[in-house]
């Protein structure tokens, strides 16, 4: 007997469709939830960006007992997967998230033993670029600073091995480059993931009087009144100026901005120097506020000039976040000391390191106008 071709087809499709009920099969992908998934130093949680897309796929991805999710779930799924697989730092896209470690620090640890039984990282780092004959006021700075602080010492004359006359140098990091500024070690050694541990950085030059300073309740005052950059108030009587704004004051704890001079103008009241405004000899910085600092500071521009005029663009809230801790101050014993003295049209003397920290600064001002500019006009 001959079937006939239509009523085959739908025999065909009715026993079809008789299994596919005895026996579901549920064929959109189903991947694992994410429940704790990082790089060793990011977990998700509900309090990351990550972490709230995975809530939300989680709270999404729950059904009724023995419905399969939509296969809209299972693209979300897949699109966190990317997002996290995105996150990776560069060049570590081809190793498996928790091996990724993003961070580090500069706090001298052990040859042996267990690195769980290492001292553990300092809660702070003081940094100082220093020459040996400088040890003295060194040595007095750092024994202001306590046991909550690591220490790290440029070294701008190439003699490193002469300060291991002091204990303390023994535990301190030591780098070295001869005939370097501060901010040329800074750009290359201070880089946000190795400082990113320590709640502040101190970075400071070697020529502070620190006779009445103390390291510990200068970071109290600064968490008090949620100061981002800050600095030691400038004792006149004991050292030099050059801004009105930095020098110490007797009758506050703090301050972020003064009326002396030419700031009791109206016009000049709200601008730099004159407001939230501190210096690059002492500059103190949150963790937060000198990843921005980094990120601003140019290669090719080793002295740093103009950087303290521009440090407001760090924080949320220049005029309360940027200020100078009277209650805590120093004396900066020396002006502009780079360079050699004496023969001023001789290549590296004083006079010709001035001339190109001048010339930086213009510089810097002009990178900064053209990329301001840059920036407003792609808005």
């Amino acid at each position: 007997m001959k079937l006939n071709p239509l009523l085959a087809l739908l025999s065909a499709a009715a026993i079809g469709f008789i299994i596919g009920v005895s026996f579901p099969v549920q064929i959109t992908p189903k991947l694992t939830p994410l429940m704790s998934f990082g790089d060793g130093n990011c977990t998700l949680g509900g309090s990351s960006i990550i972490g709230r897309f995975s809530e939300a796929f989680r709270n999404n991805n729950s059904t009724v007992e023995g419905t399969p999710p939509s296969q809209s779930n299972a693209t979300s799924e897949v699109q966190v997967l990317n997002m996290l697989a995105n996150a990776k730092p560069k060049g570590a896209d081809k190793l498996p998230p928790n091996v990724v470690d993003r961070v580090s620090d500069l706090h001298l640890r052990r040859l042996w033993g267990h690195p769980r039984e290492d001292t553990p990282t300092r809660k702070y780092l003081l940094v100082l670029t220093v020459g040996y004959s400088d040890k003295v006021n060194v040595n007095a700075t750092v024994h202001k600073f306590s046991d909550n602080f690591d220490l790290m010492l440029f070294h701008y004359d190439g003699r490193t091995s002469e300060w291991d006359e002091f204990e303390w140098s023994k535990e301190a990091v030591h780098v070295s480059a001869m005939k370097q500024a501060k901010w040329w070690y800074a750009k290359r050694f201070l880089h946000p993931s190795i400082v990113a541990p320590y709640e502040y950085i101190f970075i400071w030059d070697q020529d502070l009087g620190v006779e009445t300073f103390d390291a510990e309740e200068y970071i109290k005052i600064a968490k008090k009144h949620g100061l981002e950059i800050s600095q030691p108030g400038m004792d006149i009587t004991r050292g030099v100026k050059t801004y009105d704004v930095n020098v110490r004051r007797n009758d506050t704890e703090i301050h972020t901005s003064t009326t002396v001079g030419k700031c009791s103008e109206d016009d000049n009241a709200h601008k730099q120097p004159c407001t939230a405004f501190v210096e690059v000899n002492a500059p103190v910085f949150t963790r937060e506020a000198w990843t921005c600092v980094w990120h601003m500071i140019q290669s090719d521009l080793v002295h740093g000039w103009g950087l303290d005029w521009n440090f407001w663009r760090c924080v949320d809230e220049p005029e309360k976040q940027i200020g100078i801790v009277d209650a805590q101050y120093v004396a900066h014993h020396v002006g502009f000391t780079l360079g050699n003295p004496g023969n001023d049209t001789a290549d590296g003397s004083r006079r010709k390191v001035r001339l190109r920290a001048s010339s930086e600064f213009g510089m810097f001002k002009a990178r900064l106008h053209n990329a301001d500019k840059a920036q407003a006009a792609a808005r």
